[in-house]
């Protein structure tokens, strides 16, 4: 598993390379180089998160967008079958928000993800386990899931849940 992290922050300066680069360490022995598969399959996540030709630049410079696109293709490096997303969208705004979320949807995975906002989780989430107090209080499909009694008992507000023309579930604080 290929963990993405909410905080990521590094008390050096790394390039965008050097930290998709880390992706490569579960694959290692102690002391072994990075190879030109490794180069190759950096290269490769990159290009998937649209982050190629930032490839050079530090990753302190990038915008949390932007760097959160470099975590996840560090997580990409590391081929696993299955991804833990923790708050991937924190702190983005709606743009990053939905470009990583899209992104995240199309990689033909398994993703596990924390996410707060009920929005984005009706968007992209298959199923959705619900929490209250540490326990497992709800699971199942989106839709079956988060209803206006459900969300009025876990998180105390009212709601109203609509659907637009396309048919996606939007939930509406009121």
């Amino acid at each position: 598993m290929a963990v993405l992290a909410q905080h990521n922050y590094y008390n050096f300066e790394f390039s965008v390379r050097e930290v998709v680069l880390m992706g490569r360490a579960p694959h290692k022995r102690a002391m072994e180089r990075d190879n030109a598969k490794d180069y190759e399959i950096v290269d490769g996540a990159l290009k998937t998160v649209g982050m190629y030709d930032f490839i050079d630049r530090d990753f302190s410079t990038l915008s949390g967008g932007e760097q959160q696109r470099v975590i996840l293709a560090r997580a990409l490096a590391q081929q696993t079958p299955c991804l833990i997303l923790d708050e991937p969208t924190n702190h983005l705004d709606i743009t990053h928000q939905l470009q990583l979320m899209h992104m995240v949807k199309n990689l033909n995975v398994t993703v596990i993800s924390a996410i707060h906002d009920l929005n984005i989780a009706a968007m992209f989430c298959d199923c959705i386990y619900v929490l209250k107090n540490g326990e497992i209080a709800a699971h199942g499909k989106t839709e079956e899931v988060l209803t206006r009694e459900l969300i009025s008992d876990i998180y105390k507000v009212e709601v109203e849940i609509v659907k637009d023309h396309k048919g996606q579930m939007h939930i509406l604080f009121l």
